[in-house]
């Protein structure tokens, strides 16, 4: 059983992290190891739930993964704010976290759950805020030089990034195509109850 290639995994001996690796017939294996923070092997389980990351091949994710910073948050801490400057993505390993306008909720994310990925490629300002909901919302982040680096060894991590991004801008063009219309019904209602006459009452 060898340890993990430091090509692949930024973990050496001396870290708590420290994870061991077999390769069998090309397949690499993860052992875990005790570690306060998430191990290798509970980033990679969570990682392979997460949409923009399914495709992607075991080595890809190893070496992906490990470079991802771990985050911890307290309740009602802010993770970032609207109009903030982003260049990383989040995704929850625990608790949750509320998308937001000012106090009107766009979305809760659970574990497996990602946000802020537009920021990866574009650098624009953050057009929600992210808060952390519970004790110890723990999230990983992944940075916009850490995407680079690894879509200059493995490109299809960018294909797959562009394809979730993609379908994530439909879906919110369609939310907002959706709220448009919604707001178009208030007002017509609300224009309908001002011009209507006030009912007499009978004597």
């Amino acid at each position: 059983m060898a340890r993990c290639d430091r090509r692949l995994s930024p973990y050496n001996r001396e870290s708590p992290n420290f994870e061991f690796a077999s390769h069998t017939n090309g397949h690499i294996e993860i052992h875990k190891s005790s570690g306060d923070m998430l191990n290798l092997f509970d980033r990679l389980l969570l990682v392979r739930k997460v949409d923009i990351f399914q495709e992607l091949r075991e080595d890809f994710l190893i070496r992906l993964v490990p470079v991802m910073d771990e985050r911890v948050f307290s309740p009602r801490q802010p993770i970032f704010k609207q109009n903030e400057e982003g260049q990383s993505m989040f995704i929850v390993a625990k608790g949750r976290v509320n998308i937001h306008l000012d106090s009107r909720v766009l979305k809760e994310h659970e574990p497996e759950g990602f946000f802020g990925e537009m920021s990866l490629f574009d650098s624009e300002m953050r057009s929600a805020s992210a808060t952390a909901m519970d004790v110890d919302t723990v999230c990983l982040e992944l940075t916009q030089q850490q995407v680079f680096t690894a879509i200059e060894e493995t490109p299809g991590i960018a294909l797959n990034i562009i394809r979730i991004l993609s379908r994530r801008i439909r879906e919110l063009n369609r939310e907002k195509e959706e709220l448009s219309q919604q707001n178009e019904h208030l007002r017509s209602g609300t224009s309908i109850l001002e011009t209507r006459p006030a009912s007499r009452t009978k004597r």
